[in-house]
């Protein structure tokens, strides 16, 4: 137990305890309203449970904005309960009884950790905080110095305290932490100068060029991978992923081990073999065709956003001259009507100023809807254009799937021919004696052989009938999801603008009701 409680009962954070963490944290009146709302707790962005003798961290998941959280001077022996705290940047668990490093998977924000002050052995279980810059393990039972290397995998790490540690009485700990963590500014509080830095690099180089060349080697391949996850991505953005190869022709036969029997057919080989080259330079076709479609498509939406803003940003500029010109000759008329006193006069000018806010609520509309009718147009002129993408990629893709559904009947029929002649052999018992025991099973009699071609001729009509069903649905559902988008976006900004209108007029009109009109001395 830690030694600031040592004889009060170890508590778990709850609402109550968060409530009141909020109400100390935040302005009295967010703390009401939370607990109006039953601890709505999403604006809330930092707290602090230091102090309050927490054994447990649990109840947080609410708090999906906090940005900051101070849990230090407790006696948490475990860290849980923050998977949902996603934005969290700056995290405090110093002064604790935490024995592992576990439980911050999820925080991959994070940048300022410390975990000073606890019973920790290892340094592990940090791979995902790659923004992690600032990171206090000091004073825990880290005794292995080697341990630290696990920091190089943090590319951002820059200040580090490891102050405290059995380890740190080594020989040359300073000098072995600043060879293996090149990157680091502070170590235990102390700018790593460049002299340091140059002589660990010299006195551990044995040491750290493995280590850097071993790196070196993960990186690359990971940039491999991720270039071909980047591709993958961007294939399917295109309808067109694993086309650009022979992967839709080898599932077509997968799993098929009666008709793979068949390969070994006098002629059979040669036959598999051409009937891939065509069904793959098809599928090429294919690919490539999706990828110029997916161009055009995406110009297509880059264009009419490039309109869009343009058209709005003519619409702003219009706005604004027409507020500024209502503004200058409103406050003319404000400052006058304030002077005016009452009577006929000041009569007028109410009338006046009432008059001009009439004439601006009319431009401001008349000019929105101009505005409305000009993007009505463009988004008429747009879904046309992406029906008819849609509609002519639909066309084609279906005619190159019918080229291959040609390839596979072709070689369908070419096959039952092979096997046919094979049937007539096995009745004049003209087979060679090495023909394979299986096959001959296969060949019992003509139905048995007959039913397996056609099984295997249907299941793979299907499997292309699939491949073409997804890319047809997947370019309907962009078809309808692009216009839908953009036909919303502007219904959604004409309400917004004409409800930003009505309230703009409806201040002008209380600031004229409510300008004073100076009673008449006597």
């Amino acid at each position: 137990m830690s030694q600031f409680f040592n004889t009060i009962e170890p508590q778990i954070i709850d609402d109550e305890m968060l409530q009141k963490a909020i109400e100390e944290k935040c302005p009295e009146d967010l703390g009401d309203i939370a607990r109006e709302e039953s601890l709505n707790v999403k604006v809330v962005t930092e707290l602090q449970f230091s102090f309050k003798n927490i054994l447990r961290v649990d109840n947080l998941w609410p708090l999906e904005n906090l940005t900051k959280l101070q849990l230090d001077n407790n006696v948490i022996e475990k860290i849980e309960g923050l998977e949902s705290l996603v934005h969290l940047v700056w995290l405090d668990l110093s002064f604790n009884n935490i024995e592992v490093i576990e439980g911050l998977d999820t925080l991959v924000k994070l940048q300022d950790l410390s975990l000073y002050s606890n019973r920790i052995s290892k340094i592990e279980h940090m791979d995902t905080l790659q923004e992690l810059q600032i990171f206090s393990i000091g004073k825990n039972n880290l005794t292995t110095l080697e341990d630290v290397i696990y920091l190089r995998r943090l590319k951002s790490l820059q200040t580090l305290n490891l102050s405290g540690n059995p380890f740190c009485s080594e020989e040359h700990y300073r000098l072995f932490v600043v060879a293996h963590l090149p990157s680091l500014v502070y170590l235990d509080f102390k700018l790593v100068r460049n002299s340091t830095r140059e002589a660990a690099a010299l006195k551990y180089q044995d040491l750290t060029k493995p280590l850097e060349q071993e790196e070196a080697q993960v990186l690359a391949l990971q940039e491999a991978e991720d270039a071909k996850q980047k591709k993958l991505e961007y294939d399917q953005a295109a309808f067109v992923e694993y086309l650009n190869g022979s992967f839709l022709f080898d599932s077509l036969h997968a799993e098929d081990r009666e008709a793979a029997k068949l390969a070994s057919l006098p002629g059979v080989g040669d036959l598999l073999q051409a009937y891939k080259k065509e069904f793959v330079l098809v599928c090429g076709n294919l690919y490539n065709y999706g990828l110029e479609e997916y161009e055009k498509r995406e110009a297509e939406v880059s264009k009419f956003y490039k309109r869009l803003h343009e058209i709005m940003a003519v619409n702003q500029q219009e706005s604004k001259r027409i507020i500024s010109d209502f503004e200058s000759q409103n406050q003319k008329r404000l400052d006058e009507l304030s002077q005016a006193g009452s009577g006929e006069v000041a009569e007028s000018k109410q009338a006046q100023g009432k008059e001009g806010i009439n004439q601006l609520l009319d431009a401001l509309l008349t000019l929105e809807a101009l505005v409305s009718n000009d993007l009505e147009e463009l988004l008429q002129d747009f879904k046309r254009s992406i029906d008819v993408l849609a509609s002519t990629f639909t066309e084609n893709i279906q005619g190159m799937f019918n080229q291959c559904r040609d390839l596979e009947n072709q070689h369908h029929k070419k096959l039952m021919e092979i096997a046919m002649a094979t049937l007539r052999k096995v009745e004049h018992y003209e087979l060679e004696e090495d023909f394979p025991a299986d096959l001959r099973r296969l060949f019992k009699d003509k139905n048995t052989i007959v039913n397996i071609l056609n099984v295997s001729h249907s299941i793979r009509l299907r499997k292309i009938d699939k491949r073409e069903s997804d890319m047809l649905c997947n370019i309907y559902q962009w078809q309808i999801s692009v216009t839908g988008k953009a036909f919303q976006t502007e219904s959604d900004r004409n309400r917004a603008c004409i409800k930003k209108i009505i309230c703009f007029i409806n201040t002008l009109q209380k600031e004229l009701e409510s300008t004073m009109i100076p009673e008449p001395t006597e």
